[in-house]
């Protein structure tokens, strides 16, 4: 059963912008959505998936290629992760990934250890 799946992908121009959900579904998360920390990953052409961006019990995190740029957010009610994209530059251009995980012991809130995962959704950067 698949119980993250992204939407929202598509093209556009670079200085555009995008918004990405990830709506979760099933018995896992039927009670429990609020417990899990949230991740996006991306993976750009010919590279490994990396992370970017989290949101746990006390806040966020970003990369600094996305700071300022990626708002990460969260509706515990709806169960779905957001992903506002302001600022698109060519170098965006990814399958992006969300996914819901455990934060560690010791570790920061927004330190996230993925356990389910999206499918994907392609976004595409023109210059």
């Amino acid at each position: 059963q698949v119980q993250l799946m992204e939407s929202g992908g598509g093209s556009v121009q670079a200085g555009g912008s995008l918004s990405l959900s990830c709506a979760a579904s099933g018995y896992t998360f039927v009670f429990t959505y609020s417990a899990y920390c949230l991740v996006w990953f991306l993976q750009a052409p010919e590279k490994e998936r990396e992370w970017f961006s989290s949101i746990g019990r006390d806040g966020t995190s970003y990369t600094d290629s996305v700071q300022g740029r990626f708002t990460i957010s969260r509706d515990n009610a709806k169960r779905t992760l957001y992903l506002q994209m302001n600022s698109l530059k060519p170098e965006d251009t990814a399958v992006y990934y969300c996914a819901a995980g455990f934060t560690p012991p010791l570790k920061p809130s927004t330190w996230c250890a993925p356990r389910y995962w999206g499918q994907g959704t392609q976004v595409t950067v023109s210059s």
